[in-house]
């Protein structure tokens, strides 16, 4: 598949009065054209800053230092600010994760979704904008377009700001859509709605789509392959039937198994992930995940691994990968190692 993204060794960092924080180390990955890639990962695993590196919308305080960013071939870490000007929105869109902050509360919907199509099509009527942008609310399904036009953001609830949201993103036909936690606070129920939506845009435009979240039960609902993130480093890459049937990272099998099923016993409680994520900014050594990997060895805590193939298209970051690891206590080995192959 042909990537209309690719990611290559990113690093952004915070610069901050307790020192530098190392948000994203070393971040590589690609997003085919039509392709809907999840990134995942804890709070603080480096998810969001990778995806406001792409866009350029960093805070004063934060510095790309290093890496590419290469969009339809075009380094965006050498583009002018103008230029970004001209991609957001337009090219490249977001979805941010809270809709109510996100949204002017004095400006109708209506004007706020049309300002995102005048800022890129400045030769277009307001009768035409508002064509578009009636178009584009029967499109993510908001009941009585015309009505709905001219209200506040308050007069919608967290459902449908969040497909004003989605209107806003897709007004001029982006060819990469960036989620970020979009189903966050929502109940199952709109978030459902919310991700069928997502699917639907991806097949009616072939929009690439970045999908962030921390829920893995989520990423299985809408996406085609999974980047897991922790410590701002890719740990494990694979297709999504991959990561559910073979994963190859401790911490993968940590989320997996902090997942609730709903015909699991009710007496028994889930299994949490223990201890804390590090501090970025004073990063470890070895593999961020070995203070809470109960499969650490002492290689682990004093030497990053890279990443390894696994499979077709599937790549993991841990010691344990390696053939001469020993088979005691490691999840990848005996009958359950064989199942992975």
């Amino acid at each position: 598949m042909e990537p209309i993204l690719t990611i290559e060794n990113l690093k952004t960092s915070f610069m901050t009065s307790n020192g530098e924080v190392q948000a994203v180390r070393g971040v590589s990955f690609s997003v085919g054209r039509g392709e809907i890639v999840g990134l995942v990962g804890e709070s603080g695993s480096g998810k969001s800053v990778t995806s406001m590196s792409i866009l350029r919308l960093l805070a004063d305080t934060a510095k790309i230092k290093e890496g590419k960013i290469l969009f339809e071939g075009e380094d965006l870490t050498k583009c002018s600010k103008a230029r970004m000007r001209k991609s957001r929105g337009g090219k490249i869109s977001m979805i941010f994760q809270d809709p109510m902050s996100s949204l002017n509360p004095l400006i109708p919907v209506g004007k706020q979704v049309g300002e995102m199509i005048r800022i890129h099509h400045p030769e277009k009527s307001k009768e035409e904008i508002r064509r578009e942008v009636l178009e584009l609310f029967s499109g993510v399904r908001i009941p009585e377009p015309e009505k709905r036009y001219g209200s506040f953001p308050h007069e919608f609830s967290g459902g449908m700001r969040q497909r004003v949201m989605i209107a806003m993103a897709l007004a001029n036909r982006p060819e990469l859509l960036i989620a970020d936690e979009p189903t966050t606070a929502l109940d199952v129920t709109i978030q459902d709605q919310i991700l069928k939506q997502l699917r639907e845009l991806e097949k009616q435009f072939g929009t690439s789509i970045i999908f962030i979240t921390h829920d893995l039960g989520v990423v299985a609902e809408l996406c085609d392959r999974v980047i897991v993130l922790y410590g701002g480093l890719v740990m494990e890459e694979a297709a999504i039937d991959d990561i559910f049937e073979r994963p190859r990272h401790p911490y993968t099998l940590g989320l997996l198994a902090s997942i609730p099923s709903v015909d699991q016993d009710k007496s028994r409680r889930l299994q949490p992930i223990p201890g804390s994520p590090p501090d970025m900014t004073k990063p470890p050594e070895g593999c961020p995940f070995a203070p809470r990997c109960r499969y650490a060895r002492r290689v682990c805590a004093e030497e990053l691994p890279e990443m390894t193939e696994v499979g077709t298209g599937h790549y993991s970051r841990c010691w344990l990968l390696d053939p001469e690891a020993p088979a005691e206590n490691n999840p990848f080995c005996g009958k359950r190692g064989e199942s992975h192959e």
